[in-house]
């Protein structure tokens, strides 16, 4: 076959019947077999697979399952439109895993433990309180690791590189023992509309999609285990009898706005002040996707309506609404942020701070009902950024910033 976006109509029908039998058979053998296959690939759940891990080893030992290594790398270097959809047949198997209640708890744990890069820059961030990278910065001030994110040329948009330093940053937070309170806030742009002022965040990277470089497991799902996940649970440091979890109380202050992915984020914060001139918004309907696991989270913050009315219909709510007080604690004028910031972290530092917070995230969303949404999550997010429609808008999207 040509490649996908030269393919005749007759030629799209011709793949899309025969995958669909394939993904229909992948499908019943990992409603069969997930719990088997994943015990073997991981010796018994002996040894933690971060899912890019299991599924190179499920490529390696299941051959036809899910695709091989070396058909994902041919298929990184294609733009969004000219893939062929191998994403989707990584997403049946994790599918599989996360349903299983005996593999999904072990893959959760698995991408709950700190990453090697955040090991190995721990030792320096402990001496001198700094952690310089590409898209975030950390600095430790008085207990307090400030999070910055720092992506000043594109309004601090989403991407691989993003998610990859807001985990070890993340990471760096909860490992330090001299950290008692996270605080996430965009830096000052030089993006020359918002030159010189803080942004929180602009969501994912439409650019960036539609080039092909948002990877599912790499960005679409780590992001969601990983740094997202590891601010609400904690990070995994060991076995002990009272919690092998370490967490810690995080504050997110946003400034202009909080697009997309930067809405999700505060859903799991503790504490979110915005400015008064700021802005939230979930864009899923006008991206095409799904917006992460805002649609497991929103409804218990705003009710069923409002929740469909920001997901569904784009609504964008502003932090002088009166239905902006059900997603931000604190509105205030833009020059008093640096003070209510100050206010908000005090707040937070007290001893019974993580296990009350411990408590209230158990109660609201537990580890099972997480699973069991990340599961369908992933087919369906995967479905959707190869589907047409995504690929249309993200196009769209490239030439208007041109």
């Amino acid at each position: 076959m040509p490649s996908p976006a030269i393919r005749t109509s007759a030629q799209r029908a011709t793949v899309t019947a025969a995958m669909d039998a394939i993904r229909a058979r992948r499908s019943q053998i990992m409603a069969a077999h997930a719990e088997a296959i994943y015990d073997r690939l991981t010796d018994g759940r002996t040894r933690y697979l971060r899912i890019d891990e299991l599924l190179a080893a499920a490529a390696a030992v299941y051959p036809g399952l899910v695709p091989l290594e070396s058909q994902m790398a041919a298929e990184s270097t294609r733009e969004q439109a000219d893939k062929e959809g191998y994403e989707i047949d990584q997403a049946i198997f994790l599918r599989g895993v996360l349903r299983s209640p005996v593999a999904a708890p072990h893959l959760l744990d698995a991408m709950l433990r700190p990453t090697p890069r955040a090991l190995d820059l721990l030792p320096g961030f402990t001496r001198s309180g700094i952690a310089e990278m590409e898209a975030v910065r950390v600095e430790r001030r008085d207990g307090v690791a400030h999070l910055t994110l720092c992506r000043d040329d594109c309004l601090n948009a989403e991407d691989e590189r993003q998610v990859d330093d807001l985990e070890t940053a993340v990471d760096l937070a909860l490992l330090d023992p001299s950290v008692r309170v996270g605080l996430l806030r965009g830096g000052p742009m030089s993006h020359p509309r918002y030159a010189g002022r803080r942004v929180f965040c602009a969501g994912i990277n439409l650019k960036k999609l539609g080039s092909g470089d948002i990877p599912l497991v790499d960005f679409l799902l780590r992001r969601e285990l990983g740094y997202i996940h590891k601010l609400l649970r904690g990070v995994l440091v060991g076995n002990s009898w009272h919690s092998p979890y370490l967490g810690k109380p995080w504050v997110g202050a946003v400034d202009a706005f909080a697009i997309g992915g930067g809405a999700q984020l505060l859903l799991v914060l503790d504490h979110v002040l915005a400015a008064s001139d700021a802005y939230l918004s979930l864009p899923a309907a006008k991206e095409g996707i799904v917006p992460g696991v805002a649609n497991l989270r929103l409804t218990r913050f705003t009710g069923p309506r409002l929740a469909r009315q920001m997901i569904l219909g784009g609504r964008a709510i502003q932090a002088g609404e009166p239905e902006a007080r059900l997603l931000i604690d604190e509105v205030v004028a833009p020059e008093e942020m640096d003070a209510a910031v100050a206010r908000a972290v005090d707040r937070l530092g007290g001893e019974a701070v993580p296990a009350n917070r411990r408590m209230l995230n158990l109660a609201e969303e537990s580890p099972a009902e997480f699973a069991r949404y990340l599961a369908e999550f992933a087919l369906q997010q995967a479905l959707r950024v190869h589907d047409a429609d995504v690929i249309g808008k993200a196009r769209a999207f490239a030439r208007r910033r041109a």
